[in-house]
């Protein structure tokens, strides 16, 4: 049966293709902006402490369902399921992660087509075909609707392909070129003037920020969001996993390469911001605040490599290269949870899949794009800071709760001999049926109340 649905052909092309689907612009856009809006280390801190106490273990929940069960997130959780009700609530579960991880790709697609225009403007700006390079580097509708439909259509190509021939191929060539390029960027921007100072504010904590309720939600979002849990994402990846494969050893390995990934992510933007400061690069908004968001990719960046004269130009071209491969190695694990589903479900053929529900999502970013200021940051936040951690709480629920526990540590011990003396085993079963579960609810809590 996992040969028929398709299966990662080794460790290392399972590893590139979840750390591709974590490794993205969670890291590059979202990780550094959340950290520069938030006190810098302080962030770092708390996001490094949720990472590791609340996403590690809801990441190997998912795996471990997804790899026991062979299905998609919603055939999975009611295969869980012990009655008439875990079963209703699974596939709501299921449904309402699909419906999420969607509405993600629908507002991710659009910042991946950015990274695609800026791409190009650089590759114009080399050239000297300037109107070309303006045409691309400037904010519009007709600009942002056609790169759309262009990273789509990336998207769409990779995951018609299926999992080895697809996902699998694609992620073993982009990631390893993905992190040549941050590293040569990184070791740039440390020698140019200001880079010191970026440092000293992302290495250095203010502890007294830590506690605050609106950095606690962010840096449990952006846990959450940059390692793709919740939506189901994991769950079919893992259901590709072989089982001689040692599930708490390559689910840390996964941890590690994504909040590795957003630390050196922070090495590069926040020297950055600081770095564009020192060559005059206004960096604060109308209001006094350090710019964050898409605008820091899109306006601070691009301000600073303008800066810089033919340097910048051969600069820019290499960090929008970058931001293209982190995009799309993370859209197609997006696109890859619906399709699933609709192919073991309908019994759909995988290219009529994958062509049909991007072309609806597709459908829905341009909605975004024509309603940008209304609808964007309303999805992004309703997505990644509401939805993903309270999925993420259901998933917690079913290993934890619903799931018989010997079922639990026999699917463990598959490739993991004597898992049931190891450490993870003392400790894992307790924390995700204990621990996470309240820790999600008490960050729910402070962001409804407080």
């Amino acid at each position: 049966m996992s040969t028929a649905r398709g299966e990662f052909s080794s460790r290392f092309g399972f590893l590139m293709a979840t750390s591709g689907s974590a490794i993205g612009l969670g890291n590059i856009w979202g990780f550094p902006t959340n950290a520069a809006s938030n006190g810098g280390a302080a962030f770092l801190f708390t996001y490094l402490l949720l990472a590791f106490s609340l996403a590690y273990p809801a990441l190997m929940a998912e795996l471990i369902i997804g790899r026991h069960t062979r299905a998609n997130a919603v055939s999975a959780l009611r295969q869980l399921a012990t009655g008439p009700v875990s079963k209703k609530v699974g596939t709501g579960v299921g449904l309402a992660g699909l419906l999420t991880v969607s509405l993600i790709l629908s507002f991710y697609s659009i910042i991946g087509g950015w990274m695609v225009s800026w791409m190009l403007e650089a590759i114009t700006s080399l050239l000297g075909l300037d109107a070309a390079a303006l045409w691309f580097a400037t904010d519009a509708v007709p600009r942002n609707s056609l790169f759309v439909l262009v990273f789509m259509a990336l998207t769409i190509y990779v995951v018609s392909a299926g999992v080895r021939d697809g996902i699998e191929k694609w992620s073993t060539r982009l990631m390893p070129a993905l992190v040549v390029l941050l590293l040569l960027l990184i070791l740039y921007v440390f020698t140019l003037e200001g880079a010191t100072e970026g440092l000293r504010a992302y290495l250095v904590p203010d502890f007294s920020r830590v506690a605050s309720p609106g950095l606690i939600v962010s840096a449990l979002g952006q846990a959450f969001f940059s390692l793709s849990l919740g939506v189901g994402t994991m769950l079919i990846y893992g259901s590709y996993l072989s089982s001689e494969e040692n599930l708490p050893l390559t689910g840390s390995m996964v941890s590690m390469l994504d909040t590795g990934f957003s630390f050196l992510a922070g090495l590069l933007i926040i020297p950055a911001i600081y770095v564009a400061l020192a060559n005059g690069v206004q960096i604060y908004d109308d209001s006094g605040a350090l710019v964050a968001g898409p605008g820091l990719i899109v306006s601070l960046l691009p301000s600073l490599f303008d800066s810089m004269g033919m340097v910048g130009a051969l600069v820019a071209l290499a960090f929008f290269a970058l931001m293209v491969i982190a995009s799309l190695t993370s859209s197609i694990s997006m696109l890859e949870v619906p399709v699933a589903y609709t192919v073991e479900t309908f019994k759909t053929q995988r290219s009529r899949a994958a062509i049909v529900i991007g072309s609806t999502v597709t459908v829905v970013s341009l909605i975004l794009v024509f309603n940008f200021a209304t609808l964007f940051d309303f999805v992004v936040t309703l997505t990644t800071e509401y939805s993903q951690p309270l999925l993420g709480f259901f998933f917690a629920i079913f290993v934890g709760w619903i799931w018989n526990r010997n079922e639990v540590l026999k699917e463990l011990q598959k490739g993991y001999a004597g898992a049931e003396h190891s450490l993870f085993w003392k400790i894992w079963p307790f924390y995700i049926s204990v621990v996470c579960p309240l820790a999600i609810l008490a960050v729910y809590v402070q962001l409804i109340f407080f």
